[in-house]
């Protein structure tokens, strides 16, 4: 459980500033590929959450509190945008990832995961709708999928939104903290990894297996807050938040079991044992874990032509590590991890390629930022 700092009256000020870009300030850091700048694209962010490209190269931009809004390619943000749905903005709970429908260039429809809130508590769910030409409002924002059963908790909710090649929707949910072994329950939504239709309802390709919901792709994760396609075979990995030293990447098969609680490299915050081990039968071990933590959350695939030797290595940002994470990969393995940008001190909450192939993160914070990682000149 990574517990949020208290915001100050200045920080919440400064976050619900409209239009000032804050931009330009730069650092330079060191990596495999040579020296990198980091550079303030955006300020003034209230803990921000999710980043989506436009086709015009302008960024969509949620914040937990409940508010998205545009960032201009100059930085300059958008008053809020109308139309997003109510929130539970408590602990983790807001609104959170962001993603454009595959043929957002004709329908310019978008989808929106956030912590709902409900009678009895709140629980993950995914929201349509479109936006308009102005970019100013949503419209038709219609509810296509709601975690059950609603818990009455403000942790652990996931939550990535990704698209396979298919169409069909991916969507991780939490276990909601306490409710851990329910991960482990194929007859709910809590702690799992979901797959849908865009109009709502269980992708028809799904796994049909006794007792288990139709939406559900695998079963036994505990806070999957990372997740992007292979840009080679289309298989979905995820960074998944684990308890102390149980941080895990996976890639996740239709049916699989992936072990949460009952199998895991980490210890309870108590130091108290979890489950029975490592490795169980039936149960699918990590292809790679961080101990200790780093809290990972989100992730991408880099595909552009900036930094060759970095094609097809998975980023993953850290929350409580403060850093971005480069994994090598080759075919289903992790073959090296090198730790980026630990000097600068931010929780990065979100990872991006950007159309001009830089790396563009967003830094969890009362006051959070839009960063672009480029070659140092």
């Amino acid at each position: 459980m990574r517990r949020q700092a208290c915001f100050s009256l200045f920080a919440v000020a400064a976050a619900l500033l409209v239009g000032l870009p804050q931009a330009g300030a730069q650092q330079r850091v060191p990596s495999s590929a040579g020296d990198l700048t980091v550079e303030t694209v955006a300020g003034g962010l209230e803990h921000p959450w999710g980043l989506a490209f436009l086709p015009d190269g302008r960024m969509l931009v949620t914040e937990r509190p409940g508010r998205l809004r545009l960032v201009g390619t100059d930085g300059r943000l958008s008053a809020p945008i109308t139309g997003v749905p109510n929130v539970a903005a408590r602990g983790q709970g807001g609104l959170l990832d962001v993603v454009l429908d595959p043929g957002f260039a004709q329908n310019r429809t978008i989808y929106l995961s956030f912590a709902e809130p409900r009678a009895g508590g709140s629980g993950t769910s995914v929201a349509r709708a479109r936006l308009n030409e102005r970019g100013t409002a949503l419209e038709g924002t219609k509810v296509i999928f709601q975690q059950m059963p609603t818990i009455a908790s403000n942790l652990h909710f996931g939550s990535r939104l990704v698209f396979d090649r298919t169409g069909a929707l991916f969507v991780t949910v939490g276990d909601r903290y306490g409710q851990r072994d329910q991960a482990q329950n194929p007859g709910n939504h809590i702690g799992k990894i979901l797959r849908i239709r865009t109009e709502g309802g269980a992708s028809a390709d799904n796994p049909k297996i006794e007792g288990w919901q139709p939406e559900i792709w695998s079963i036994g994760h505990r806070n999957v807050q990372g997740a992007a396609l292979h840009p080679e075979t289309g298989q979905l990995w995820t960074a998944e938040h684990g308890a102390r030293g149980g941080d895990e990447v996976n890639t996740p098969k239709a049916g699989r079991n992936y072990g949460w609680p009952v199998i895991t490299f980490g210890i309870d915050y108590s130091g108290a044992r979890i489950g029975e081990g490592t490795a169980k039968a039936g149960m699918e071990p990590p292809l790679f874990y961080w101990d200790p933590s780093i809290a990972p959350s989100g992730a991408a695939f880099y595909t552009g032509a900036v930094w060759p030797a970095w094609k097809n290595s998975l980023f993953v940002g850290g929350l409580a590590g403060q850093m971005l994470v480069r994994l090598s990969t080759q075919g289903e393995a992790v073959t090296g991890q090198e730790r980026l940008l630990e000097g600068l001190g931010e929780r990065i909450r979100d990872v991006r390629q950007g159309p001009d192939g830089f790396l563009y993160l967003l830094s969890d914070a009362p006051a959070g930022k839009l960063l672009r990682v480029r070659p140092a000149r």
